[in-house]
């Protein structure tokens, strides 16, 4: 069972991948479309983002400098320390999340139709618990 399950998840990543490609002409990285999203419910300050994606400043830098070019964020000094820098997402990048909205909209769609109800809600399940498992040990990692 262990290489079936490694098999299944590396070509699930492999699918999820490619319907990503199909709604990303700009290339955004998938660090990139993570940080996206994370803006998309509220402005953060850097050493927030990185605390919660797992990444080094430094990389996390490098990633918004890309977006900044690409036009899907902007920055401004925080008003409790003004060497702190708020990101935000620009109407831009509200966009590009929104197309991506639609295609995700397809998958479920997809889902819908190649499982049963109750698939699904196993599906559901057993993906949020998974989910779950992976963002407490990386984001415990990051206090280490």
């Amino acid at each position: 069972m262990d290489n079936k399950l490694k098999k299944i998840l590396s070509e699930l990543q492999c699918e999820l991948v490619a319907e990503r490609n199909l709604v990303n002409p700009e290339a955004v990285s998938w660090l990139q479309y993570d940080i996206l999203s994370l803006l998309r419910i509220k402005a953060y300050l850097p050493k927030e983002l990185s605390k919660h994606l797992g990444i080094s400043k430094s990389t996390l830098s490098k990633n918004l400098a890309g977006l900044h070019t690409l036009g899907y964020i902007s920055q401004k000094p925080d008003q409790l320390d003004r060497r702190e820098m708020i990101t935000d997402l620009t109407e831009k990048g509200q966009n590009f999340l929104t197309e991506t909205d639609n295609k995700h909209n397809e998958l479920l769609v997809d889902a819908q139709a190649s499982l049963t109800n109750e698939e699904q809600q196993l599906f559901a399940q057993l993906s949020e618990k998974f989910v779950s498992e992976l963002r407490e040990r990386r984001l415990s990692n990051c206090t280490k």
